[in-house]
């Protein structure tokens, strides 16, 4: 039976041989059919987008988003052999413009020869906009069907105009039952079972990270380094296998998913899943202050007053970070994850922030009212500046209630508290000064 990555006898793609074993096994595990597709259901399934489009006997140009060792390649590669394209691959890490060139030229000769060509370009999102420009005309009269995969978001990665005559299909990463299919393919191919007990296999298939790819290597390497009859621990096998690094890119997707993923399970209020992305980060190698600057952020955006110390402990923990450095100084950085993830909740700063920044840029040009303004020199007081100012602290209950918003400008509210932490209190005092303010006829 195919899984994933395996290739049938007799239908080995062009060029590649015969099942020899010297080719990696993740080569020879190739699959021949989009059913045969491991991990992907959405797409290659009975209903799945790729499957439809392959039964209606023609293909559109197509994005695959996804990470490595999802099948993207090999995707591509059946769509051109089921729907009789001819297939051409490329990587942008090593083609430039001449080399487009020429795979376009070959491609309308392919075309006024009656046959259409599939071009896939592994990495499409590592040419810049000027090249992923030179896919436009092509495309659009029909010389080639353009295949482009990304480890990168798209949207961020590729000009609008070439999104805009593609379909952007997403690869997801291998489950563990998908690894553990691709796992059982290998044996069956190899005729020998993995050398490793239950935990060991665990292992491997947290290695693997849901790269089906990654899963095959892994189990090329366990096989080769095992002794005959021996079976591997876990502790035995991180030891041969000297652990894989997670798939994780500081500039990139992964970089800002975890992130993301950090910052809403503080603002949820669940310490436990903002120790694991924090701690996930932190093993990926993430700066620590990067982290520390971003948990700042978090107290000033998801808590700030309703427990102002949010701010001073993140702040402490950054310091006591750049102090101790590592692994001493990362205990602080949890710590202070920890202390937002359980503390009250309120973006009433935020929000007032964003509000009184709009504000000021619609009203920027307003004089403050005269009462407020400072009167230095003889000039600047018969212009009336200052006058009619009441000092707060000799007013009855140290509140003047005095307008200091722009005379053209009615008075706001932008910031509204919530009934929650210490901006509860911070509520009722400035209910109390609405209220003065009112009695005092300046509300």
């Amino acid at each position: 039976m195919a899984d994933l990555f395996q290739q049938h006898e007799g239908e080995l793609d062009e060029g590649s041989g015969s099942g020899s074993p010297n080719r990696p096994l993740a080569d020879r595990l190739r699959p021949t059919a989009l059913s045969e597709v491991v991990g992907q259901p959405h797409l290659t399934g009975g209903e799945g987008a790729l499957t439809r489009m392959r039964s209606s006997g023609t293909l559109g140009s197509m994005i695959f988003w996804g990470p490595p060792g999802t099948g993207k390649t090999t995707v591509a590669r059946l769509l051109a052999g089921q729907t009789d394209l001819s297939f051409e691959q490329i990587s942008a890490i090593f083609s430039g413009v001449a080399d487009l060139k020429k795979v376009f030229e070959a491609a309308r000769l392919r075309r006024s020869q009656g046959r259409q060509t599939l071009l896939f370009i592994d990495e499409i999102h590592r040419f810049n906009r000027a090249q992923q420009d030179s896919f436009l005309p092509v495309m659009e009269d029909g010389t080639v069907i353009l295949v482009g995969a990304t480890t990168e978001n798209p949207s961020f990665e590729l000009n609008a105009a070439l999104l805009s005559r593609a379909r952007v299909l997403t690869f997801r990463s291998l489950q563990t039952d998908d690894i553990e299919l691709l796992l059982a393919r290998a044996e069956e191919a190899e005729g020998k079972a993995l050398p490793l007990d239950d935990d060991a296999r665990a292992v491997v298939v947290r290695m693997a990270d849901g790269d089906g790819r990654a899963a095959l290597t892994l189990a090329e390497e366990i096989w080769r380094s095992a002794k005959i009859g021996e079976t591997l621990n876990a502790d035995e096998l991180q030891s041969i296998l000297q652990r894989r690094a997670p798939i994780y890119d500081k500039g990139q997707d992964g970089h800002y998913n975890l992130i993301s993923a950090l910052h809403k399970a503080v603002r949820g209020s669940d310490p436990d899943a903002a120790l694991y992305y924090l701690c996930r980060m932190l093993d990926a190698g993430e700066d620590p202050l990067f982290l520390g600057r971003r948990l700042i952020r978090m107290a000033s955006e998801d808590i700030g007053l309703a427990d102002p110390q949010a701010l001073v402990i993140t702040n402490a923990a950054k310091d006591a970070y750049d102090y101790l450095g590592s692994p001493e100084g990362e205990l602080a950085l949890a710590q202070a994850a920890i202390y937002l993830a359980t503390a009250p909740k309120s973006n009433a700063a935020y929000t007032a922030y964003k509000s009184a920044m709009r504000s000021a840029k619609e009203n920027g040009s307003l004089l403050p009212p005269r009462h407020i303004l400072n009167a230095p020199t003889k000039l600047m007081k018969e212009e009336g500046n200052g006058e009619g100012y009441r000092y707060d602290h000799d007013q009855p209950d140290a509140f003047s209630g005095q307008n200091y918003f722009p005379e053209a400008m009615e008075r706001q509210q932008y910031y509204r508290p919530v009934d929650r932490g210490f901006e509860r209190d911070i509520g009722k005092r400035l209910e109390y000064w609405s209220k003065l303010r009112r009695e005092r006829g300046k509300g």
